[in-house]
């Protein structure tokens, strides 16, 4: 806390001096700009959308990929726009959010005309710190003070006009989930924005500093340099405060901050901690006359008593990883009636057009196996997304997820990150995408590339019907059901396996540096606002379907095409046919033998068996080979794929019998089994650590601004699982597999 240090991009204090060179006229916007803005856990985000409703749109800060969330709200029967800037602590940014959310208070096409200042009032001491900062910056604000209601269960109270003349300005209470308070907090908003007032705080600092502030004022007014009181205090306790830089390389003026400062030290005033303690001092002041709690005496409380469970070193960890359990069980229980409507309704979709086009071969194929499956192959995930950030909702609103967090960092600490990688890491296990924009979270770029570089390492949900697949056609009949739940069990965590050591050698190697200490508020234990968990799940719907599903739609279509071309000469493969003394007919056979043909011919399937070789070691042949290159720009099409490549036509899923028998007898030219245990476990593997997903070096790209983190995430975790898989087939080979 207290003064930014050299290395923190904005002061507290240096804000005003920026404030002062931004313009921002009525020309300039249509309508009002407005900014939401508070620590976190103070319910800013239910507030916005009590605000807001529905009229919300998702993007980002200009030149960051900080996501940005701005919507409308009507003041005074006109619009405005209102932004939800993510939460912090204080000014003193550690962050990317944190520093996009101070930016975003001083950038020219987005300082707004008037901060919201969300104010937790059963956190009121806390609360104040930042509002004292945003005080000094002559920005104009009005409180919005949330979680009222937790307060008077409590049995407590809060002198709103006491706390509104400590403050200086307008202080509202609010019921988000009630919309209690939402039509005087919006005539609050009106009156701040038609006459804008500046907040003037006594603070309490120490008269030796606030005497010194007044000389330095004094005297750069004299030479012509406008400087406020704040912006004397800010030069005169950080050496680095960029509101120096206007007079620093002036001797005679630098000299009278020099004498004035060597008075304060001299005093034994630290001046790094005199700030932060000035401030809490004040905060304490103005929570003891405004805030009123019953004196009874005071024990345990019920979530002091709950925390010690969810955070014990034993017991929590078993909660923790039976609700996990729950979670992704759900994720597969409720999703499959849904995937299964999307692959019904698709397949219908697919027979109607495809009865159309009949006389168009090349057009059929083109709409029917591109377009049609490509959209179906991004929509058929969707209720596995949805309902796994519907869980994340629930968590984080209960306030579960901040303790699953704490747990968490015990076991990811050891090897360079902590528990706020947590939650990128959780949701990763549904789709890669949302998982690495996720890391946004973490409090510095070294914590946030180790994340991003690992959380498509989490087994996904487009791995799946791979396992069920091999699972359910190798493991289970020779194994039984024990085994092959066991299995499922291992490749869903295989991937976490493998990045902790990952982590560790980024840690040692590339991204060398002290790991953050772990700090994180436990918010009160409250039920989810059931609107937020909503607006939040088809928010993060809408993301998923415009970041990975533009990018997989556009890789279907490629498979196709690589596999659809060239054409090869039918009357060629009925001479084969023929030649194995087989009879052209309706049902022998041969469509699917032709489609098989078709595909070894094509593009795809010639590379595929250029490079057989490659893969034979890892026991795969030009079928599972030309399968796993076909899975390259999104695992979603490699159950299709070898569908069409064994035989049995591409309209197939994981649980499709005949797949898996054909699986089951493939067998090498020499006549040898080609799927056995080993083969099935390599090829699993291979699939749960390559980088098959185009859609996920996408987002990295987008979130490092660099394809080459992205091409250093696919080239270490391909050749990872190579090696891997490798290795397990020749451990099989030498056990007579």
């Amino acid at each position: 806390m207290g003064c930014a240090s050299a290395k923190v991009k904005w002061s507290a204090f240096a804000l005003s001096s920026l404030i002062d060179s931004v313009v921002v006229t009525e020309s300039d916007r249509t309508q009002p700009l407005i900014a939401l803005v508070g620590n976190p856990n103070a319910g800013k985000t239910s507030l916005f959308n009590a605000l807001t409703g529905a009229r919300q749109k998702v993007g980002n800060y200009p030149g960051v990929t900080v996501e940005k969330v701005s919507g409308q709200v009507e003041i005074e029967g006109k619009p405005a726009e209102i932004v939800d800037v993510p939460g912090l602590y204080s000014l003193a940014a550690i962050s990317t959010d944190e520093e996009v959310a101070v930016e975003a208070l001083l950038d020219e096409s987005t300082s707004p005309d008037l901060v919201v200042y969300v104010m937790d009032a059963s956190n009121l001491e806390r609360n104040l710190f930042l509002f004292s900062q945003l005080a000094e910056t002559n920005l104009n604000v009005v409180v919005g003070l949330t979680l009222t209601d937790v307060v008077h269960r409590e049995k407590g109270e809060i002198d709103l006009a006491v706390l509104s003349n400590h403050l200086g300005c307008e202080v509202i209470p609010v019921v988000s989930h009630k919309n209690e308070g939402l039509k005087e907090l919006r005539e609050a908003m009106g009156r701040a924005i038609a006459e804008p007032r500046e907040l003037e705080l006594d603070l309490g600092f120490p008269k030796i500093v606030t005497d010194a502030a007044a000389r330095v004022v004094e005297q750069m007014n004299r030479k012509g340099i406008d400087l406020k009181p704040t912006e004397a205090r800010c030069v005169l306790m950080d050496e680095n405060c960029s509101t120096g830089d206007r007079f620093r390389e002036i001797p005679e003026l630098w000299a009278v901050v020099e004498e004035e400062r060597k008075l304060i030290f001299g005093a034994n005033v630290q001046a790094r901690t005199v700030d932060a303690q000035s401030r809490y001092a004040w905060a304490s002041r103005v929570k003891s006359e405004s805030y009123v709690l019953p004196s009874v005496p005071r024990g345990r409380t019920k979530t002091e008593m709950v925390d010690a469970l969810l955070t014990h070193r034993v017991f929590g960890l078993v909660i923790f990883l039976g609700i996990m359990y729950a979670v992704f069980q759900s994720i597969y229980t409720f999703a499959a009636p849904f995937m299964d409507l999307i692959d019904a309704g698709k397949s219908a979709v697919a027979g109607v057009v495809g009865g159309l086009l009949e006389g168009t071969p090349v057009l059929q194929s083109l709409v029917v196996d591109g377009i049609i499956e490509g959209i179906g192959s991004v929509v058929i995930f969707l209720p596995q997304i949805m309902i796994l950030f519907l869980f994340i909702s629930v968590l984080e609103g209960t306030g579960y997820m901040a303790r699953a967090a704490f747990l968490m960092d015990r076991l990811l600490g050891w090897c360079g990150l902590n528990g706020r990688a947590f939650i990128p890491l959780l949701s990763s296990f549904a789709c890669a995408i949302p998982g690495i924009m996720a890391a946004r979270v973490m409090p510095d770029q070294r914590s946030r590339m180790m994340t991003i570089l690992v959380a498509p390492l989490m087994s996904c949900s487009a791995r799946l019907p791979v396992y069920v697949l091999l699972i359910g056609a190798v493991i289970e009949p020779r194994f039984g059901a024990v085994w092959a739940g066991l299995s499922l069990f291992f490749m869903h965590f295989i991937g976490l396996a493998v990045a902790i050591p990952i982590v560790l050698i980024l840690n040692k190697g590339w991204f060398k540096g002290k790991r953050l200490p772990f700090m994180m508020e436990l918010p009160k234990y409250q039920w989810p606002r059931w609107k937020d968990v909503v607006l939040t799940v088809f928010s993060r719907a809408k993301v998923f379907l415009v970041t990975a599903g533009t990018i997989i739609f556009a890789m279907t279509v490629l498979i196709w095409a690589l596999l659809y071309f060239p054409r090869g000469d039918t009357a060629a493969y009925e001479k084969e046919w023929v030649g194995q003394g087989k009879v052209v007919a309706e049902d022998s056979g041969f469509d699917q033998y032709a489609e098989l043909r078709q595909r070894e011919d094509s593009i795809l399937g010639r590379f595929g068996r250029a490079i057989e070789p490659v893969f034979v070691p890892a026991g795969f042949d030009w079928r599972l080979t030309t399968a796993i290159l076909a899975a390259f720009p999104a695992r979603e099409v490699v159950v299709p794929a070898m569908g069409i490549l064994f035989g049995t036509g591409g309209d197939v899923d994981e649980e499709s019998a005949s797949l898996k028998d054909s699986i089951n007898s493939a067998t090498w030219p020499d006549g040898r089994p080609l799927m056995t245990p080993w083969t099935a476990v390599s090829l699993m593997v291979f699939f749960a650590l390559c980088c098959q997903c185009m859609a996920t070096l996408a987002a990295i790209k987008r979130e490092t601004n660099s394809w080459k983190w992205a091409w250093f995430a696919f080239g270490y975790m391909t050749a990872l699982a190579y090696i891997l898989s490798v290795a397990i087939q020749q451990v099989g080979r030498m056990f007579g597999g």
